[in-house]
């Protein structure tokens, strides 16, 4: 049996209809979708922080509301909050004795490890209230991972920063998924997200609309084609654009789809072949009717 280290089975309550998910150790797997489509939801089933009407949530194994789960799986929820007058040693120092118990020196221990995972040293004195959108989503992670959990659930965490941040803390997940930590990630930011994940989950009203190896969704081609004047009728499978039709080319050449065309008498002017964007098959979902069961 696989030993994965996160998994989500037929899970339903609020927001979520039927999903699953599963992550094995190293894998980074980015869940999108549309506002209110359950992506949140999603992780804090995940967390143990919410409990489902049906299925369950599994932590190396174990139920993800155990106390022995939970002290594998670190989350960061969107838009981090923690105390305003605490300094970030301060923050981190909490969370360290909530881990680390009586042990003072090891809480120490792990505050440094903390700080250096999120790249946090330089702002360690500085009060939370002070700080950037950057340096609190470096908190938020740095919070999540402290103790060297195995899972880690982050919400949002790439979204709304820099070019220069985004990078720093794409590089830095990147690291944790190296070092044999699971991460699973609803992020907006579909640009950076596909700097990251191995896999995308694409949620679409509680359901699961697409999934797979994002390199797979990615490689999906789609076929342009500009007309000397607009289609009466687009062929089976186009879509009318602005310069003139396209259509997916899953299962057909592009010849073959160009011979349609012709066959239908159309005037092509010129015609390429594009892969989609992430975006793109999320907008796709998005304009699709709900999954019904």
């Amino acid at each position: 049996m696989t030993d994965y280290a996160l998994t989500v089975c037929e899970v339903s309550c609020t927001r979520l209809a039927g999903v699953s998910v599963a992550l094995l150790p190293g894998e980074i797997t980015g869940v999108v979708g549309p506002a209110g489509a359950g992506k949140s939801t999603l992780l804090q089933v995940a967390s143990g922080c919410v409990t489902p009407d049906a299925g369950e949530a599994l932590i190396c194994g174990m139920p993800a509301a155990s106390a022995a789960a939970r002290r594998l799986v670190g989350y960061a929820r969107e838009l981090p909050t923690f105390p305003p007058a605490l300094t970030v040693r301060e923050v981190l120092g909490y969370y360290a004795r909530l881990h680390a118990g009586d042990e003072a020196r090891t809480a120490r221990g792990l505050v440094r490890e903390a700080l250096e995972l999120a790249g946090l040293a330089a702002v360690a004195d500085l009060r939370v209230s002070t700080l950037g959108r950057a340096d609190l989503q470096r908190l938020a992670l740095a919070q999540a991972a402290l103790g060297g959990r195995r899972v880690l659930l982050l919400d949002e965490t790439l979204s709304g920063l820099d070019a220069v941040a985004r990078r720093d803390l794409c590089g830095r997940l990147v690291r944790l998924a190296a070092a044999g930590v699971a991460v699973l990630l609803a992020a907006r930011d579909l640009a950076a997200l596909e700097r990251v994940a191995g896999r995308v989950l694409v949620l679409r009203a509680g359901r699961v609309a697409r999934a797979g190896p994002l390199a797979a969704l990615l490689a999906e081609r789609v076929l342009e084609v500009i007309l000397d004047a607009p289609p009466p009728e687009p062929p089976p499978g186009f879509r009318v654009t602005a310069a003139g039709i396209e259509a997916p080319l899953a299962g057909r050449t592009a010849e073959a789809a160009l011979a349609l065309c012709r066959a239908h008498r159309l005037a092509v002017r010129a015609s390429r072949v594009r892969v989609k964007s992430l975006e793109e098959i999320v907008l796709e979902t998005h304009d699709r009717p709900p999954a019904t069961r």
